[in-house]
């Protein structure tokens, strides 16, 4: 594959999704607005070994935070509501909100499901890009009907740490360049720099390097021969307000693609089950063919009246795009499910070959 070549960008936008996982389940069940709610592992909050994965504002006002473990979340709200993990809801937002940012026609660089930089060319110079941040966080909660926020800097480390003050703003857009970087994390911690990890931290810390402005004062010279050439420099160019200034043009290509219903009536009968994943299939691969890629593994999703969710995957014999194999390796997972209780919400989900494996 050939390398996208450097391009110079007038601004890189950080856009981040407002509590992504908790705002995907809220779109979908309205009554968790409002009330704590805390994403992760099965939504056993009991379960060993398992952690918070995204918690509502609501618990966070608690205590709860991303990658405590759900045992220790339920000490601190026994009352809050726990979910499970959807990945496959959580493929379809995410992609809804990606081709959202790409309709604006400039390059997207998706880094997770709730986070992407966008571009915008040196040569848009009438372009007002707070306005174009305004547009975009309007154009998302009309679109997708999820929140979001906006850092613009002129590199991908600074626009990233602009989206943390953005969350704090009126109008969730938040600025950091050459004027306002020192005066506003001159005085913060190493570890507040992006992509400064806690080893990291630590060790400059042992070094007498607690804030950003000391890194940024102290010789060069002195970091390499603490860090290695690469981090030392690293280090250097980051405390100054530096950073990465690429955003990847090339196409991001799916690991997997998901189809998701949630049906205005609960289903209790196996045949309407069947024909809503037999359906559900058929669109699916209707997608995958038109990019042209192929399925290795079928996986279905299955959510209860009582928001017990569950998924089970079969990896099958060869790549396909066959619809009878694909629709009976799905009913054939399908019916390792035991249906007991009436059915809200289906999932099917393909894992797809990549490009470079073909």
């Amino acid at each position: 594959m050939t390398s996208t070549p450097i391009r110079r960008f007038r601004a890189i936008l950080h856009i981040d999704l407002d509590q992504f996982q908790v705002s995907v389940e809220r779109r979908r069940n309205p009554d968790l607005i409002g009330v704590p709610v805390i994403v992760g592992g099965t939504g056993d909050p009991m379960e060993p070994r398992k952690v918070v994965t995204c918690a509502s504002y609501e618990a966070r006002d608690q205590g709860v935070r991303a990658g405590m473990p759900l045992r220790s979340a339920f000490r601190k709200m026994p009352d809050a509501i726990y979910l499970p993990l959807d990945h496959q809801s959580y493929d379809v937002a995410s992609d809804e909100v990606m081709s959202t940012l790409r309709s604006f026609g400039y390059p997207v660089e998706v880094i997770g499901w709730d986070e992407a930089f966008l571009g915008v060319p040196a040569g848009d110079a009438d372009m007002d890009i707070r306005e174009l941040a305004g547009s975009i966080r309007g154009r998302i909660l009309d679109d997708n009907r999820l929140s979001s926020a906006v850092g613009i800097s002129d590199n991908k480390q600074r626009a990233k740490m602009a989206t943390g003050f953005a969350k704090r703003e009126s109008d969730h857009v938040f600025s950091l360049d050459n004027q306002n970087w020192m005066p506003i994390m001159g005085e913060r911690g190493v570890g507040d720099l992006w992509s400064v990890g806690p080893k990291t931290t630590a060790k400059l810390e042992k070094l007498g390097i607690m804030t950003v402005a000391q890194l940024a004062t102290e010789d060069r010279e002195h970091l390499v021969s603490e860090f290695g050439p690469h981090l030392g420099n690293w280090l250097n160019l980051l405390s100054r307000g530096g950073g990465d200034i690429n955003v990847s043009t090339e196409p991001f290509i799916a690991r997997s693609h998901s189809k998701v219903e949630t049906f205005p009536t609960d289903l209790t009968e196996l045949a309407e089950i069947d024909d809503a994943v037999s359906r559900l299939t058929r669109e699916l691969l209707e997608q995958v063919i038109s990019e042209q890629r192929i399925p290795f593994r079928v996986a279905v999703t299955v959510r209860t009246k009582t928001f017990y969710t569950r998924t089970k995957s079969h990896k099958l014999p060869a790549p396909t795009t066959d619809l009878a194999v694909l629709e009976a390796a799905m009913l054939e997972v399908l019916h390792k499910f035991e249906f007991d209780r009436p059915i809200r919400l289906l999932g099917v989900r393909f894992d797809l070959v990549m490009p470079d494996d073909n």
